[in-house]
């Protein structure tokens, strides 16, 4: 057992409910305090004086200088197992072509794709350990990481694999999903609905054998998979004993309702979500999941966080980090930014990036600093924490620990 601080503030997000707008006013903010940790649990939160003279015989970590300490975040959606990039398709799409316009001249998915299934599993397994490294260092200790650019049993399976060995490499939490369907590969000779019925057949079985993952995503959208055949494909991969996310709504509206429909955890993009479907999400255990690192990448219009706030939803905000329309991966400055065009509060921003991203893996063991939660947590060098978002993610973060032990 040991006791780390002080802190001039510890931040908890503690008796924050689930759903639903935040004012700044409900945080609690734990001034001069500490954090007792044992057996990667946080046993104890308080004023470091107090849990010093009530435990005599702790060990300190002292920590130095001004620091302030978070819930670390949870980056919920994320697409960094993938070799090559498309800086190209960022230069087509500022020089004014279209998504459907870059896809036809071999960019877009495809193209990612086609540089996953060259690159070696060395290659591919150093590459995502950087990133993975390059999250941990803002913060970032939970992290989802998708499959769907191999969309052939072989490849798909290669990059589960490697996502499983990264998990013997770091300490972060890595929450594997198979996104098979992620679109219809130019070499399977068959339609939609073929494909999608290959994924269950030959695919989704091979991957519960193994334990590589126990969730499965779908693109909704015009140029990928269409509504009704995503529905029956959802329904048929709950059947398997899978969870269910759906990439929805991103430029036409209407697949949100299915994700509500069929029980999906979460529902992630929704930059084209309609009111009606807004209030659909608010009524639902669907988490309404924002992607701001794809609206900045795409030049389109960002998720209306407001309005699902206000509604009632429950809403996260993750990175969307991949290759072709969300390259950045720096979620801080996303969630930032999101927050001065969306008019969020802080502590809907740091909810959105902690317990509500968590609720969307089916993780309730972390993102509050609360007696009883996974001792992840994250430091940084100012006297107030409200700095954290007001520089936008140039603040950088000074220690990150993980099960209440400082990663290096």
């Amino acid at each position: 057992m040991k006791l780390i601080g002080p802190f001039k503030q510890v931040v908890t997000l503690a008796n924050l409910p689930l759903r639903g707008k935040l004012t700044d006013e409900q945080l609690e903010i734990i001034v001069d305090g500490g954090i007792v940790v044992d057996n990667n649990i946080i046993q104890h939160i308080g004023s470091f004086e107090t849990l010093r003279n009530e435990n005599p015989t702790i060990e300190i970590e002292q920590m130095g200088g001004e620091q302030i300490v978070l819930p670390a975040f949870v980056d919920s959606h994320t697409h960094i197992c993938f070799g090559g990039n498309r800086a190209n398709d960022f230069a087509m799409r500022n020089a004014g072509k279209t998504y459907l316009e870059i896809a036809e001249s071999g960019g877009g998915i495809w193209s990612s794709v086609q540089h996953t299934r060259n690159a070696s599993e060395e290659e591919l397994l150093t590459t995502l350990l950087e990133r993975i490294n390059f999250l941990i260092d803002l913060g970032i200790t939970t992290i989802e990481v998708k499959s769907g650019y191999g969309l052939d049993v072989e490849n798909e399976l290669k990059m589960l694999r490697i996502i499983k060995k990264a998990q013997e490499s770091t300490k972060a939490t890595l929450v594997p999903t198979c996104l098979s369907a992620h679109l219809k590969p130019r070499d399977f000779e068959g339609s939609n609905p073929e494909y999608l019925e290959y994924i269950l057949t030959k695919i989704l079985p091979k991957v519960k054998e193994e334990n590589l993952a126990s969730r499965v995503d779908i693109f909704i959208e015009k140029s990928a998979f269409q509504p009704e055949e995503s529905k029956d494909f959802l329904l048929k991969t709950k059947d398997l004993g899978f969870e269910i996310t759906v990439h929805a709504d991103q430029f036409t509206p209407g697949s949100s309702r299915i994700a509500v429909e069929v029980g999906a955890k979460s529902a992630d993009h929704l930059e084209a979500t309609i009111d009606e479907d807004i209030e659909f999400l608010a009524q639902s255990n669907t988490v309404a999941t924002a992607l701001p690192g794809a609206s900045l990448g795409l030049g389109e219009k960002f998720t209306p966080a407001r309005k699902l706030l206000d509604a009632g939803a429950i809403v996260a905000i993750a990175s969307d980090w991949n290759p072709g329309s969300a390259p950045m991966g720096n979620l801080i400055t996303q969630a930032s930014i999101l927050a001065t065009f969306q008019k969020l509060t802080t502590a809907e921003v740091l909810a959105g990036m902690t317990f509500r991203a968590a609720f969307a893996l089916n993780l309730e063991d972390r993102g509050k600093l609360e007696v009883g939660k996974k001792a992840d947590f994250v430091t940084f060098e100012t006297n107030n924490f409200q700095n954290v978002l007001y520089n936008q993610g140039s603040l950088n973060a000074k220690h990150v620990y993980i099960d209440g032990n400082l990663i290096d």
